[in-house]
């Protein structure tokens, strides 16, 4: 024997009955967390854990006044401190007043501070620098995600000068379809959400405020029509199905490997489907290059799905 060791335990008294034995106290358990009580539980311990072991104290996030960016701020609050959380508003010609007022509003429930920085003054100089190039072209998605990469070199530069991790604010629904701009809104050291689709977004939402006893997200942001604003009257049901629906298709292709015809034959329009497939097969280039982030569901893009980065995909 190399080593021994000796300890004393505390054991309960005997009876003295015969043939009786004595029990321990029972132990009473709290009740079990609700499902979205431990993605929020799971999203504010992956932030925190992230952020401080890689260095950083301090998180960037640009606020549109949108229901994504308001999640990720709250989450962040809660793992990081208000005073180490700095917003961003950065409004573009396409900005409407709601989203600007909602921003600072958010900014002002979290007690974090916000700084606003038009993106005009550099959009404007790209398409003055562009126009000999673009000449006889008109307007299109290139402008759209000009304005989306201007906001993702300004959110980079106060990280590089203050020594903040930016935060990026996509969603599951987004990732999956390639509703992002590469090197745009994806730009980022963390991704909060992009295992949540948006419909649990939303529903996170609800639990925050719900939990605070408070409306830390205003009404004003969980119930207006979602929107990126990179053209005039702009909403994502323009581009998308409804998110519940989306979300559904979504969850039986992505989550539960079932395939488009087998979607097709549980009585969700054909062609949608059809859409929605290639678009999540399409784009797993653009998946690929994104920041990493805490997987909450059953199956995160990544690890738990592979597939390859260049296809032959027809659709």
């Amino acid at each position: 024997v190399e080593e021994l060791l000796v300890c004393d335990l505390t054991l309960p008294k005997s009876s003295t009955k015969p043939g009786s034995f004595a029990t321990q106290t029972v132990v009473r358990t709290s009740r079990p967390l609700t499902e979205i009580a431990q993605i929020h539980a799971a999203l504010v311990l992956g932030t925190r854990d992230y952020v401080l072991k890689n260095g950083f104290t301090d998180v960037v996030i640009g606020l549109s006044g949108g229901v994504d960016s308001a999640v990720v701020a709250a989450i962040a609050v809660e793992a990081l401190g208000a005073k180490n959380v700095h917003g961003v508003s950065m409004p573009s010609r396409y900005s409407s007043t709601g989203s600007r007022t909602d921003a600072q509003v958010l900014a002002t429930s979290l007690g974090i501070d916000m700084q606003t920085i038009s993106i005009e003054p550099a959009f404007g100089s790209y398409l003055e620098m562009l126009e000999p190039s673009f000449a006889n072209r008109s307007a299109d998605l290139t402008e759209e995600n000009l304005q989306s990469r201007v906001r993702g070199t300004t959110l980079m530069a106060l990280s590089n000068k203050f020594g903040w991790m930016v935060l990026t604010t996509g969603n599951k629904s987004e990732t999956a379809v390639g509703y992002f701009t590469l090197y745009g809104d994806s730009v980022g050291g963390y991704a909060v959400i992009k295992d949540l689709f948006k419909t649990k977004v939303y529903e996170l939402c609800e639990f925050i405020n719900l939990k605070s006893q408070r409306e830390v997200i205003s009404r004003a942001i969980i119930d207006k029509a979602p929107s990126a604003e990179l053209r005039p009257d702009q909403r994502d049901d323009q581009s998308l199905p409804p998110y519940d629906v989306l979300d559904s298709i979504l969850e039986l292709y992505v989550e539960n490997d079932q395939t488009a015809q087998e979607i097709i034959a549980r009585g969700f329009d054909a062609e949608l489907v059809k859409r929605i497939s290639r678009l999540v097969d399409v784009n797993e280039y653009k998946r690929r290059q994104g920041a990493p982030g805490v997987r909450v569901s059953t199956k995160a893009f990544g690890k738990d799905r592979r597939l390859p980065i260049t296809n032959k995909y027809s659709g």
